[in-house]
């Protein structure tokens, strides 16, 4: 259809990344979607569930640079929203002791393990969608991160050893390196399966909203984020944090956009590890 852009979302079986899905397709008129998993049985579960044709869904395994699913999804689109994330899982032997440990006034932190460490999904896999996005000629890419990436001692970091902020950050830095490609990085606080479009959306800067009592945002809010960005020249170079908090509901997002002329400043981020723009 004449004036539709052809979106890819990746992570598009993970939580976000399928609302993301569900809302382009739910905009039909001003998107054609595709969406990147990681296997053939998560595809027919995205098919599924959305409704989402499946000749628009591709495979690939996103930590394998040469991954033939990853250049294929990539061809001719107009833009790509990466909503992949390692994810930790809970030790659950851990819980006893984390639960001793907690009423004799340790940590009280359960132990995390990931199938797939942050290094080799955060960092090399998003390396590897921003490298196959440029390849392709793709000038606009939309990133979820994550808030708390100035903190190298953040509780996300622990997690399984992962330092998967660190690893985020590492990503966002290298898609910001890239000449001629328009990003919006958003950094949410913490994903919460609420309803969407009932509370009102904040924009911060460096983790200044980490300060706040309100902490949180739904997954939809979210989604939605990544769908206006793609239409609004405000979000045009962007690298913003987001929380939601009790409010009139945020419905005028170039209005909100505006209500924050800062981006992220990455000079107080942890020292960058090795190998960004490299």
């Amino acid at each position: 259809m004449a004036g539709q852009k052809t979106v890819l979302v990746t992570g598009a079986g993970g939580q976000t990344g399928k609302i993301v899905l569900e809302k382009l397709l739910a905009a039909k008129d001003k998107f054609s979607v595709r969406g990147l998993v990681h296997s053939s049985q998560s595809a027919q579960r995205v098919h599924q569930e959305t409704g989402i044709p499946a000749q628009a869904l591709y495979t690939a395994d996103i930590t394998e640079a040469a991954s033939p699913g990853l250049s294929e999804a990539m061809d001719g689109i107009d833009a790509l929203i990466i909503a992949t994330s390692a994810v930790p899982k809970l030790k659950k032997l851990s819980l006893p002791g984390a639960i001793f440990g907690k009423i004799t006034g340790g940590s009280g932190m359960p132990g995390f393990y990931y199938n797939q460490m942050p290094e080799q999904v955060d960092w090399l896999g998003q390396k590897n969608q921003i490298d196959a996005a440029v390849k392709a000629g793709v000038k606009r890419v939309v990133l979820i991160s994550s808030m708390g990436g100035t903190d190298p001692n953040h509780m996300l970091n622990r997690m399984g050893d992962g330092q998967i902020l660190v690893f985020k950050r590492k990503a966002e830095e290298y898609l910001m390196s890239q000449k001629g490609v328009d990003f919006t990085i958003l950094h949410p606080g913490g994903l919460t399966n609420d309803r969407e479009g009932e509370r009102e959306l904040v924009f911060g800067v460096d983790d200044d909203l980490m300060k706040s009592k309100e902490r949180r945002i739904p997954r939809g809010d979210v989604a939605e984020l990544c769908v206006q960005s793609l239409v609004l020249p405000e979000a045009s170079n962007r690298s913003i944090d987001v929380v939601s908090r009790p409010g009139t509901a945020t419905t005028d997002y170039r209005a909100l956009f505006k209500t924050m002329a800062q981006n992220c400043d990455y000079n107080r981020a942890p020292q960058s590890l090795p190998g960004v723009g490299e």
